[in-house]
Protein backbone atom coordinates (compact mmCIF):
# COMPACT_ATOMS: atom_id res chain seq x y z
CA UNK A 1 0.00 0.00 0.00
CA UNK A 2 1.45 3.19 -0.67
CA UNK A 3 1.51 6.26 1.58
CA UNK A 4 1.57 9.17 -1.29
CA UNK A 5 -1.91 9.35 -0.06
CA UNK A 6 -1.89 10.25 3.13
CA UNK A 7 1.15 13.25 2.43
CA UNK A 8 -1.63 15.09 0.56
CA UNK A 9 -3.10 17.11 3.54
CA UNK A 10 0.26 17.95 4.27
CA UNK A 11 0.74 19.83 0.78
CA UNK A 12 -2.46 21.67 1.72
CA UNK A 13 -1.03 22.86 4.94
CA UNK A 14 1.83 24.17 2.84
CA UNK A 15 -0.34 26.85 0.99
CA UNK A 16 -1.12 28.30 4.77
CA UNK A 17 -0.78 31.69 5.91
CA UNK A 18 1.31 32.92 2.97
CA UNK A 19 2.47 36.79 3.58
CA UNK A 20 1.16 39.09 1.76
CA UNK A 21 4.76 41.06 1.63
CA UNK A 22 6.51 41.86 -2.04
CA UNK A 23 10.03 40.53 -2.75
CA UNK A 24 11.99 43.63 -2.84
CA UNK A 25 15.35 43.94 -4.89
CA UNK A 26 18.63 43.16 -3.45
CA UNK A 27 19.70 45.88 -1.11
CA UNK A 28 21.55 48.74 -1.82
CA UNK A 29 24.86 49.88 0.48
CA UNK A 30 24.09 53.60 0.25
CA UNK A 31 21.43 53.36 2.90
CA UNK A 32 18.55 56.35 2.78
CA UNK A 33 19.38 59.56 0.82
CA UNK A 34 19.98 62.95 2.18
CA UNK A 35 21.19 65.94 0.76
CA UNK A 36 23.73 68.12 1.99
CA UNK A 37 22.25 71.50 3.70
CA UNK A 38 24.10 74.38 5.47
CA UNK A 39 20.53 74.49 7.66
CA UNK A 40 20.83 73.19 11.23
CA UNK A 41 19.27 69.89 11.31
CA UNK A 42 15.88 69.52 12.84
CA UNK A 43 16.28 68.31 16.16
CA UNK A 44 15.00 64.44 15.15
CA UNK A 45 17.70 64.51 12.82
CA UNK A 46 21.14 65.42 15.14
CA UNK A 47 22.64 62.06 15.93
CA UNK A 48 23.22 60.84 19.41
CA UNK A 49 25.91 58.59 21.11
CA UNK A 50 25.25 54.94 20.69
CA UNK A 51 25.21 54.88 23.97
CA UNK A 52 22.56 57.77 25.41
CA UNK A 53 20.19 56.80 22.23
CA UNK A 54 19.88 53.31 24.18
CA UNK A 55 18.99 54.77 27.41
CA UNK A 56 16.68 56.90 25.77
CA UNK A 57 15.14 54.22 24.21
CA UNK A 58 14.64 51.96 27.65
CA UNK A 59 13.05 55.32 29.12
CA UNK A 60 10.49 55.68 26.52
CA UNK A 61 9.67 51.77 25.38
CA UNK A 62 5.80 51.61 27.34
CA UNK A 63 5.82 49.13 30.38
CA UNK A 64 5.27 45.44 29.61
CA UNK A 65 7.74 45.29 27.16
CA UNK A 66 10.08 42.93 27.87
CA UNK A 67 14.40 43.41 28.34
CA UNK A 68 14.05 47.08 26.93
CA UNK A 69 17.62 47.36 27.31
CA UNK A 70 18.11 43.90 24.83
CA UNK A 71 15.79 46.04 22.66
CA UNK A 72 17.68 49.56 23.06
CA UNK A 73 21.06 47.51 22.02
CA UNK A 74 19.56 45.76 19.02
CA UNK A 75 18.24 48.95 17.61
CA UNK A 76 21.05 51.04 17.97
CA UNK A 77 23.13 48.28 16.96
CA UNK A 78 21.16 47.99 13.33
CA UNK A 79 21.84 51.64 12.58
CA UNK A 80 25.17 51.78 13.50
CA UNK A 81 26.23 48.45 11.69
CA UNK A 82 24.08 49.51 8.13
CA UNK A 83 25.78 53.12 8.58
CA UNK A 84 22.62 54.73 9.60
CA UNK A 85 22.86 57.41 11.56
CA UNK A 86 21.43 57.37 15.02
CA UNK A 87 19.08 59.76 15.57
CA UNK A 88 15.58 60.34 17.17
CA UNK A 89 13.92 60.11 13.23
CA UNK A 90 15.77 56.71 12.45
CA UNK A 91 15.02 54.98 15.93
CA UNK A 92 11.30 55.74 15.75
CA UNK A 93 10.98 54.88 12.67
CA UNK A 94 12.03 51.27 13.04
CA UNK A 95 10.69 51.39 16.48
CA UNK A 96 7.53 52.37 14.77
CA UNK A 97 7.26 49.53 12.65
CA UNK A 98 7.93 46.94 15.66
CA UNK A 99 4.72 48.59 17.90
CA UNK A 100 2.34 48.17 14.74
CA UNK A 101 3.77 44.69 13.19
CA UNK A 102 4.12 42.81 16.94
CA UNK A 103 3.87 45.55 19.86
CA UNK A 104 7.30 45.09 21.10
CA UNK A 105 6.62 41.30 20.70
CA UNK A 106 10.02 39.27 19.38
CA UNK A 107 7.40 36.65 18.26
CA UNK A 108 4.28 37.51 18.59
CA UNK A 109 0.84 35.72 19.16
CA UNK A 110 -1.63 34.94 16.41
CA UNK A 111 -5.04 34.85 17.78
CA UNK A 112 -6.70 31.39 16.83
CA UNK A 113 -3.60 30.48 14.56
CA UNK A 114 -4.82 26.62 14.84
CA UNK A 115 -7.96 27.22 13.90
CA UNK A 116 -7.16 29.36 11.34
CA UNK A 117 -5.28 26.42 10.26
CA UNK A 118 -7.14 23.68 10.33
CA UNK A 119 -10.30 25.44 8.46
CA UNK A 120 -7.78 26.31 5.19
CA UNK A 121 -6.64 22.54 5.59
CA UNK A 122 -10.15 21.13 5.55
CA UNK A 123 -11.40 23.84 2.85
CA UNK A 124 -8.82 22.89 0.67
CA UNK A 125 -9.18 19.03 1.82
CA UNK A 126 -12.25 19.58 0.53
CA UNK A 127 -12.30 20.89 -2.57
CA UNK A 128 -10.62 17.56 -3.07
CA UNK A 129 -13.71 15.51 -1.73
CA UNK A 130 -10.96 14.12 1.11
CA UNK A 131 -13.48 13.65 4.28
CA UNK A 132 -12.17 15.75 7.45
CA UNK A 133 -11.26 12.91 9.47
CA UNK A 134 -9.07 11.28 7.01
CA UNK A 135 -6.87 14.59 7.61
CA UNK A 136 -6.93 14.32 10.74
CA UNK A 137 -5.97 11.35 10.49
CA UNK A 138 -3.19 11.45 8.03
CA UNK A 139 -1.84 14.24 10.24
CA UNK A 140 -1.91 12.24 13.40
CA UNK A 141 1.58 10.73 12.98
CA UNK A 142 4.47 11.60 15.39
CA UNK A 143 6.53 14.89 14.85
CA UNK A 144 10.21 14.64 15.61
CA UNK A 145 8.93 16.22 19.43
CA UNK A 146 6.92 13.49 20.68
CA UNK A 147 3.36 14.72 19.66
CA UNK A 148 1.46 14.58 16.31
CA UNK A 149 1.43 17.30 14.13
CA UNK A 150 -2.05 17.54 14.40
CA UNK A 151 -1.79 17.68 18.23
CA UNK A 152 1.16 21.08 17.40
CA UNK A 153 -1.64 22.45 14.98
CA UNK A 154 -4.15 22.34 17.10
CA UNK A 155 -1.66 24.29 19.59
CA UNK A 156 -0.20 26.53 17.22
CA UNK A 157 0.09 30.32 18.95
CA UNK A 158 3.23 32.29 16.91
CA UNK A 159 4.45 31.65 12.81
CA UNK A 160 7.61 31.05 14.79
CA UNK A 161 6.08 27.35 15.67
CA UNK A 162 4.32 27.21 12.78
CA UNK A 163 7.79 27.32 10.70
CA UNK A 164 9.36 25.04 12.50
CA UNK A 165 6.14 22.53 12.45
CA UNK A 166 7.17 22.64 8.11
CA UNK A 167 10.81 22.17 9.05
CA UNK A 168 10.22 19.01 10.83
CA UNK A 169 7.91 17.95 8.03
CA UNK A 170 9.86 18.42 5.11
CA UNK A 171 12.88 16.49 7.21
CA UNK A 172 10.85 13.59 8.77
CA UNK A 173 7.95 12.96 6.05
CA UNK A 174 8.91 10.23 3.74
CA UNK A 175 9.88 12.30 0.21
CA UNK A 176 9.83 15.50 1.99
CA UNK A 177 11.97 17.59 0.40
CA UNK A 178 10.49 16.70 -2.93
CA UNK A 179 7.15 17.46 -2.22
CA UNK A 180 7.93 20.56 -0.03
CA UNK A 181 11.14 22.71 -1.14
CA UNK A 182 10.64 25.74 0.01
CA UNK A 183 6.86 25.84 0.58
CA UNK A 184 7.32 26.63 4.10
CA UNK A 185 3.98 28.26 4.02
CA UNK A 186 4.71 31.22 7.06
CA UNK A 187 6.82 33.91 4.99
CA UNK A 188 7.25 36.67 7.37
CA UNK A 189 7.74 36.61 11.06
CA UNK A 190 9.50 38.09 13.77
CA UNK A 191 9.41 41.59 15.62
CA UNK A 192 8.83 43.83 12.55
CA UNK A 193 6.95 41.29 10.17
CA UNK A 194 9.72 40.65 7.73
CA UNK A 195 9.58 38.54 4.81
CA UNK A 196 11.97 35.57 5.40
CA UNK A 197 12.95 35.28 1.11
CA UNK A 198 13.73 39.48 1.98
CA UNK A 199 15.87 38.67 5.05
CA UNK A 200 17.74 35.59 2.77
CA UNK A 201 18.50 37.98 -0.45
CA UNK A 202 19.58 41.26 2.05
CA UNK A 203 21.84 38.85 4.90
CA UNK A 204 25.08 40.95 3.52
CA UNK A 205 26.70 42.87 6.44
CA UNK A 206 24.49 40.72 9.00
CA UNK A 207 26.84 41.31 12.61
CA UNK A 208 25.47 38.38 14.59
CA UNK A 209 26.63 35.03 14.36
CA UNK A 210 23.93 32.62 12.44
CA UNK A 211 23.23 29.87 14.79
CA UNK A 212 20.81 27.71 12.06
CA UNK A 213 19.96 29.80 9.68
CA UNK A 214 18.68 33.10 8.13
CA UNK A 215 14.91 32.46 8.82
CA UNK A 216 15.46 31.11 12.44
CA UNK A 217 17.37 34.93 12.62
CA UNK A 218 14.12 36.62 11.30
CA UNK A 219 12.59 35.20 14.18
CA UNK A 220 14.44 36.56 17.02
CA UNK A 221 14.60 39.95 18.09
CA UNK A 222 17.78 40.48 16.95
CA UNK A 223 17.22 39.57 13.40
CA UNK A 224 14.02 41.06 13.01
CA UNK A 225 15.32 44.31 14.33
CA UNK A 226 17.79 44.25 11.78
CA UNK A 227 16.16 43.11 8.61
CA UNK A 228 13.68 45.14 9.80
CA UNK A 229 16.06 48.04 9.24
CA UNK A 230 17.43 47.16 6.31
CA UNK A 231 13.52 46.85 4.61
CA UNK A 232 13.22 50.41 5.82
CA UNK A 233 16.33 52.24 4.90
CA UNK A 234 18.24 49.84 2.61
CA UNK A 235 17.64 51.16 -0.65
CA UNK A 236 17.79 54.62 -2.00
CA UNK A 237 14.18 56.45 -2.72
CA UNK A 238 14.33 60.34 -3.38
CA UNK A 239 10.79 60.71 -1.24
CA UNK A 240 9.63 63.72 0.36
CA UNK A 241 8.20 62.16 3.65
CA UNK A 242 9.09 58.55 5.20
CA UNK A 243 5.63 57.64 4.83
CA UNK A 244 6.56 56.19 1.90
CA UNK A 245 9.27 53.98 3.06
CA UNK A 246 6.57 53.10 5.53
CA UNK A 247 4.41 51.64 2.88
CA UNK A 248 6.93 50.21 0.70
CA UNK A 249 7.75 48.36 3.70
CA UNK A 250 3.85 47.07 3.63
CA UNK A 251 4.20 46.88 -0.30
CA UNK A 252 7.74 46.31 -1.61
CA UNK A 253 10.11 48.58 -2.36
CA UNK A 254 9.58 51.80 -4.66
CA UNK A 255 5.95 50.79 -4.96
CA UNK A 256 5.02 54.03 -3.99
CA UNK A 257 7.41 55.78 -6.69
CA UNK A 258 5.81 53.52 -9.42
CA UNK A 259 2.24 54.12 -8.23
CA UNK A 260 2.90 57.41 -8.77
CA UNK A 261 4.15 56.52 -12.13
CA UNK A 262 1.10 54.50 -12.73
CA UNK A 263 -1.45 57.41 -12.34
CA UNK A 264 0.65 59.27 -14.43
CA UNK A 265 0.41 56.88 -17.22
CA UNK A 266 -3.72 56.38 -16.15
CA UNK A 267 -3.82 60.22 -16.81
CA UNK A 268 -2.19 60.01 -19.88
CA UNK A 269 -3.83 57.10 -21.51
CA UNK A 270 -7.00 57.82 -19.89
CA UNK A 271 -6.88 53.71 -18.86
CA UNK A 272 -8.40 52.93 -14.94
CA UNK A 273 -5.26 51.13 -13.75
CA UNK A 274 -4.57 49.51 -10.01
CA UNK A 275 -2.28 51.59 -8.19
CA UNK A 276 -0.25 48.68 -6.55
CA UNK A 277 3.58 49.50 -8.11
CA UNK A 278 3.83 46.42 -9.96
CA UNK A 279 4.78 47.77 -13.39
CA UNK A 280 5.21 44.35 -14.96
CA UNK A 281 3.78 41.22 -14.66
CA UNK A 282 5.68 38.30 -12.58
CA UNK A 283 3.38 35.39 -13.20
CA UNK A 284 3.51 35.69 -17.19
CA UNK A 285 5.80 36.92 -20.17
CA UNK A 286 2.42 38.92 -21.14
CA UNK A 287 2.28 42.74 -20.69
CA UNK A 288 0.20 43.54 -17.48
CA UNK A 289 -2.56 46.34 -17.45
CA UNK A 290 0.34 49.29 -16.91
CA UNK A 291 2.60 48.07 -19.68
CA UNK A 292 -0.49 48.11 -22.39
CA UNK A 293 -1.74 51.31 -20.99
CA UNK A 294 2.02 52.75 -21.92
CA UNK A 295 1.80 50.82 -25.20
CA UNK A 296 -0.85 53.35 -26.09
CA UNK A 297 1.44 56.14 -25.80
CA UNK A 298 4.50 54.95 -27.56
CA UNK A 299 4.02 57.29 -30.35
CA UNK A 300 4.16 60.18 -27.72
CA UNK A 301 7.26 58.55 -25.89
CA UNK A 302 9.17 57.43 -29.15
CA UNK A 303 9.70 54.20 -27.55
CA UNK A 304 9.12 51.12 -29.12
CA UNK A 305 7.45 48.81 -27.43
CA UNK A 306 10.24 46.44 -26.44
CA UNK A 307 12.27 49.74 -24.73
CA UNK A 308 9.00 50.00 -23.09
CA UNK A 309 9.59 46.44 -21.78
CA UNK A 310 12.92 46.86 -20.30
CA UNK A 311 12.21 49.98 -18.24
CA UNK A 312 9.50 48.50 -16.69
CA UNK A 313 11.79 45.79 -15.82
CA UNK A 314 13.97 48.56 -14.17
CA UNK A 315 10.58 48.77 -11.75
CA UNK A 316 12.26 47.06 -8.56
CA UNK A 317 15.35 48.95 -8.97
CA UNK A 318 16.29 52.82 -8.11
CA UNK A 319 17.04 52.68 -11.70
CA UNK A 320 14.02 52.88 -13.55
CA UNK A 321 13.87 56.86 -11.87
CA UNK A 322 16.49 57.32 -14.03
CA UNK A 323 15.07 55.76 -17.62
CA UNK A 324 13.87 57.35 -20.44
CA UNK A 325 10.28 56.11 -20.17
CA UNK A 326 9.75 57.46 -16.60
CA UNK A 327 11.27 61.08 -17.67
CA UNK A 328 9.10 61.36 -21.07
CA UNK A 329 5.63 59.94 -18.59
CA UNK A 330 6.32 62.62 -16.21
CA UNK A 331 7.06 65.56 -18.75
CA UNK A 332 4.06 64.46 -20.69
CA UNK A 333 1.94 64.26 -17.63
CA UNK A 334 3.10 67.44 -16.04
CA UNK A 335 2.45 69.06 -19.10
CA UNK A 336 -1.15 68.00 -19.43
CA UNK A 337 -1.98 69.01 -15.52
CA UNK A 338 -0.08 72.28 -16.01
CA UNK A 339 1.80 71.45 -12.54
CA UNK A 340 4.14 68.74 -11.39
CA UNK A 341 2.86 65.91 -10.24
CA UNK A 342 4.00 63.90 -7.41
CA UNK A 343 6.56 61.30 -7.89
CA UNK A 344 5.23 59.49 -4.65
CA UNK A 345 1.93 58.29 -3.81
CA UNK A 346 0.14 55.36 -1.47
CA UNK A 347 -0.28 52.54 -3.17
CA UNK A 348 -3.96 51.55 -3.20
CA UNK A 349 -3.59 47.51 -1.96
CA UNK A 350 -5.48 45.72 0.25
CA UNK A 351 -3.82 43.65 2.37
CA UNK A 352 -4.74 39.66 2.23
CA UNK A 353 -4.09 36.97 4.36
CA UNK A 354 -5.82 34.47 6.90
CA UNK A 355 -4.42 36.77 9.88
CA UNK A 356 -6.28 39.46 8.76
CA UNK A 357 -10.29 40.12 9.69
CA UNK A 358 -10.66 43.35 8.59
CA UNK A 359 -10.46 45.78 5.31
CA UNK A 360 -7.07 47.21 5.39
CA UNK A 361 -4.62 48.40 3.19
CA UNK A 362 -1.49 49.74 2.34
CA UNK A 363 -2.08 53.23 2.96
CA UNK A 364 -3.79 52.52 5.69
CA UNK A 365 -0.71 51.02 7.25
CA UNK A 366 1.53 53.15 6.15
CA UNK A 367 -0.33 56.24 8.20
CA UNK A 368 -0.58 54.45 11.37
CA UNK A 369 3.11 53.67 11.28
CA UNK A 370 3.56 57.40 10.38
CA UNK A 371 1.50 58.58 13.01
CA UNK A 372 3.21 56.20 16.05
CA UNK A 373 6.77 57.23 14.24
CA UNK A 374 6.06 61.30 14.98
CA UNK A 375 4.66 60.28 18.37
CA UNK A 376 7.98 58.87 19.51
CA UNK A 377 9.54 61.71 17.97
CA UNK A 378 7.94 63.97 19.97
CA UNK A 379 8.33 61.46 23.26
CA UNK A 380 11.83 61.36 22.55
CA UNK A 381 12.59 65.09 22.55
CA UNK A 382 11.63 64.92 25.82
CA UNK A 383 13.65 63.01 27.43
CA UNK A 384 17.03 63.73 28.62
Amino acid sequence: MTRLPLLAPFLFLSLLLAGCASEPAPVSQAGASSATSTKPLPKALKPHKPADMKSRIVRFLPRGVADKPGWANDVVTSLTSQGLTVNDHNVCSVLAVAEQEATYQADPVVPNLGKIAWKEINARAGKLLIPEFMVRTALSIKSPTGKSYAERIDRLRTEREMSEIFEDMIGEVPMGKRLFGNMNPVRTGGPMQVSVAFAEANARGYPYPIKESIRHEVFTRRGGVWFGTRHIFGYEADYPDTLYRFADFNAGWYASRNAAFQAAVSRLSGKRLALDGDLIRYDSDNPGQTELAVHTLAGRLKMSKQAIHQSLKLGDSRDFAHSALYHRVFTLADQQAGKRLPRAILPGIELKSPKITRNLTTAWFAKRVDEREQRCVRQMASIR
